[in-house]
This record gives C-alpha cells, sequence and structure tokens, in this order.
C-alpha cells in the first residue's frame, strides 16, 4: 500500500493548505496551486521512494495523480455548494483503486529508509508503515473535516451552503475539536488502549450536551422555535462520520 500511504499523504496536505483560505476570501487564482502543490508533493514522494521503479509501481503512481486532481476539483465545486455526491465517489473511488492494486505497489525505500535507519528512533517503524502513517494522520486533519461535511450535505443534515444561525455556525468548535478527535482515537488505538479511545468519544457527547440542550428552548418572544432535532441530527452524523474515518485510519494501520 505504499502508492496508497503517498497519496494519503498528498491529499491530506493539498485540503490542509487549502483550509488555510476561508472560503468567502479565497479567490481562484489563490487557490489554483493547491492542486499543483498536492501533485508535487505526491511526483516527489514517488519518484524519491522508490514507487517509480517498477511499472506497477508507475501505474499505481499515474492512477494516484488522476486521483488526487480529480478529488481536489470536486471538493472544490462541492465547497461552493454542487457536486457532494460526485466528490465522495471520487474520494472512495481513488482509494480503493490503490487498495485494489496494492499488491503491485514496491517498498518504500530511497530516503525515507535511509532517514529511517540513520536516526535510530526509539520506536522505529518499518520505511514501508512509516509512510502509511504520515498519511493517515494527515487525513485526520483537513480532509476528515471536509469528508464530514460531505456526508452532511449529503444525508441532508446541512444546507449545501452556510446559512446564518445554521447548525454547522453554532457548532464551528467542531471544526478543532473534529481532527484532535480522530487524532486522539487513532493514537490510543494504536497504542492498544482501545478504552481510552471509548473515553474520548463518551467525553465528547457530555461536553456537547450542555450545548444541545440551549437548542431546546425558545426564546422570550417565541420567535426562535426549538431546533434540538436539526442540531442533534448534525451533531450525530457528523460524529459518526468522523469516528468512522478514525476508526477506519486504525484498521489500514494496523
Amino acid at each position: 500500500m505504499t502508492v496508497l500511504s503517498a497519496l494519503l499523504v498528498a491529499i491530506g496536505l493539498a485540503d490542509l493548505l487549502r483550509s488555510l483560505h476561508p472560503r468567502p476570501a479565497a479567490s481562484a487564482r489563490e487557490i489554483r496551486w493547491v492542486p499543483i502543490a498536492g501533485v508535487l508533493v505526491l511526483v516527489v514522494i514517488a519518484a524519491t521512494c522508490g514507487l517509480l521503479a517498477t511499472w506497477g509501481g508507475v501505474v499505481l503512481t499515474t492512477l494516484a495523480v488522476i486521483g488526487l486532481v480529480a478529488w481536489l476539483i470536486c471538493a472544490e465545486e462541492a465547497d461552493r455548494g454542487t457536486g457532494h455526491r460526485r466528490a465522495l465517489a471520487v474520494f472512495a473511488g481513488a482509494l480503493l483503486v490503490q487498495l485494489l492494486g496494492s499488491g503491485w505497489a514496491p517498498p518504500v525505500t530511497g530516503w525515507l529508509a535511509r532517514w529511517l535507519t540513520w536516526s535510530q528512533l526509539p520506536w522505529q517503524p518499518e520505511p514501508d508503515r512509516a509512510l502509511l502513517l504520515a498519511g493517515l494522520v494527515l487525513v485526520q486533519l483537513a480532509t476528515g473535516n471536509r469528508v464530514v461535511r460531505l456526508v452532511l450535505v449529503t444525508t441532508g443534515a446541512l444546507p449545501p451552503g452556510p446559512l446564518a444561525g445554521g447548525a454547522d455556525g453554532e457548532l464551528r468548535g467542531g471544526r478543532l475539536l473534529g481532527p484532535l478527535e480522530r487524532i486522539f482515537i487513532l493514537g490510543l488505538g494504536l497504542a492498544g488502549e482501545l478504552t481510552a479511545a471509548g473515553l474520548v468519544i463518551a467525553a465528547k457527547g457530555l461536553i456537547r450536551w450542555p450545548e444541545l440542550k440551549s437548542h431546546s428552548r425558545t426564546d422570550e418572544d417565541g420567535r426562535r422555535p426549538s431546533d434540538i432535532d436539526k442540531v442533534t441530527e448534525y451533531f450525530l452524523v457528523g460524529s459518526f462520520v468522523s469516528w468512522l474515518v478514525a476508526m477506519t485510519a486504525l484498521v489500514l494501520a494496523s
């Protein structure tokens, strides 16, 4: 799964760079370089880690470049309010292609393998695993948030565009809590502390409960009706998808 690992690193870094530009403020010129940067990262990793040493690696890397560009284009269209299902399908398809063809991928060699040997880290993974873990961690950040939002919009738990006073505006702390939560779940799972990972999940519900409960009340004039059902649906769907992203990464890592 070495080419898959490189693809995850490129997707994670590209989405992280894109997240630095708020949607309303970013122009097409400002974000045009994001796909270029993602492709450069993918090609450099493939070239310097020996992933182009075999024909199978070359084919998988070419497919990874196509999948990366397609994902970034479709995700950008989704940010503008259209094509959410298409973006999810492209993301899943790009990863599935790499999983199905992972037997053709060559092992990681080159600078990464030499650096791991030279560094003599206390916990020294194999080069293939190190690259995979780097990709899985990066995907938990901005990419995880993007996937969660795509599912929320696709299921109708969130409108395609941001609305004043909407659930995404009320619970915007999830944009930071989500990545932290996924990183904690992945890290604790890799350490074998699944019980502690469950406590992290339970703690999120307890912390969010007062905020959710506040939506069950109307204002003094009765002009603001209770929207506890919409906010709860947003919270539950978003949380379960976020946990699924982390647990899928944990399955791949193990």
